[in-house]
């Protein structure tokens, strides 16, 4: 296991940005950029040895400094959207900027995404670095001090493995989650389709013409949205309006990291198992993607990518009934996600 460090580039006001390179014995790399505190690459084998790029990304940073939707990177303080752009807690109103229609997404005007986080290699461990970020008081309109760490850490064994902490000195939502867009046939090659999904969750949750939960958990029985049994993504995304998504209520509800998702691409038999300890996994199809942007695999049209994210339901400040996304004084928000590759 090896970890590198180099120069990725400068933000427009001077601030350095590093990229780490973890390799594992096996030969897999992951990359991360302190920028976002990012997936920019993950190559991983296929069933013939070769390796290749999953991941939807650039290989310069100026690019990630342009539009770009969210490629690879640790979105917060609230991922996915908040409706109104407003909420209420503890009796006290909060306005927050409206980035996505009428709603607030992935943690308004300048997220965490956008932001340059600390890192280090962590101290006696084989292959992980730890990205840090102190988000202040009533950034992008959310209350309290709230300190953050990430640890990425690529095994032996082919996992990468995703851990989220966070603390906070005053009441506030947290919901962070990881962006990636992934492509296990490789990055820029060809839609997906043809990949077949499976996910752990026999309910999701309805959404209004804003994306946003209507409080309903709905079975996915008999319709597009279930995928208990695998299925090629695209055998039923005619019948979804606009395409897939949405949130996915996951059947593990104690809180341990059990199989959220596996995803096998028939092609070069790259396999992707998802193990989660949240209570929600978003499914994203590419739908916004049309061709406009090109990167380290080529032009990304739509259905290029698909993602998983890992998180609390979206919304959840204004449904009492979803599980809470507030984090107190004292308490320490915990989530960790594992994307383990094979192939066959």
């Amino acid at each position: 296991m090896s970890i590198a460090k180099t120069h990725f580039g400068k933000t427009p006001d001077g601030t350095p940005v590093d990229l780490y390179t973890l390799t594992n014995a096996d030969g897999m790399v992951a990359k991360i950029a302190t920028y976002g505190a990012r997936l920019t690459e993950l190559h991983v084998p296929d069933k013939n040895g070769r390796f290749g790029n999953v991941i939807l990304g650039f290989d310069n940073l100026q690019q990630y400094l342009q539009p770009e939707p969210y490629f690879g990177a640790t979105v917060g303080r609230v991922a996915n959207r908040i409706a109104s752009a407003s909420f209420t807690l503890d009796g006290k109103s909060y306005t927050l900027a409206a980035n996505n229609g009428p709603t607030t997404l992935h943690g308004g005007l300048k997220g965490f995404d956008k932001r340059v986080w600390k890192a280090q290699p962590v101290s006696g461990s084989v292959g992980s670095v730890k990205f840090t970020y102190l988000s202040p008081h009533m950034e992008e309109g959310l209350p309290g001090n709230l300190t953050v760490a990430v640890i990425y850490t690529l095994t032996d064994h082919n996992e990468l493995a995703i851990e989220y902490f966070a603390t906070t000195d005053k009441p506030t939502p947290v919901n962070l989650t990881n962006h990636a867009y992934f492509n296990l046939a490789g990055a820029g090659s060809t839609d997906i389709l043809g990949h077949v999904l499976m996910l752990a969750a026999d309910r999701y949750t309805p959404v209004d013409d804003t994306l946003i939960p209507t409080g309903e958990l709905r079975s996915v029985r008999g319709t597009p949205m279930d995928f208990t049994c695998p299925a090629p993504i695209g055998s039923r995304i005619a019948e979804v309006k606009g395409g897939y998504d949405h949130n996915y209520v996951l059947n593990n509800t104690g809180g341990a990291l059990a199989l959220a998702a596996r995803v096998n691409e028939p092609t070069t038999g790259r396999i992707m198992e998802i193990h989660a300890t949240q209570p929600g996994l978003q499914l994203y199809t590419g739908n916004f993607l049309d061709g406009t942007l090109k990167g380290n695999g080529g032009v990304y049209n739509q259905h290029y990518a698909f993602c998983l994210e890992t998180q609390h339901f979206p919304d959840s400040v204004h449904h009492d009934s979803f599980p809470s996304t507030i984090l107190r004084p004292g308490q320490t928000y915990r989530h960790a996600a594992r994307f383990a590759f094979s192939a066959q």
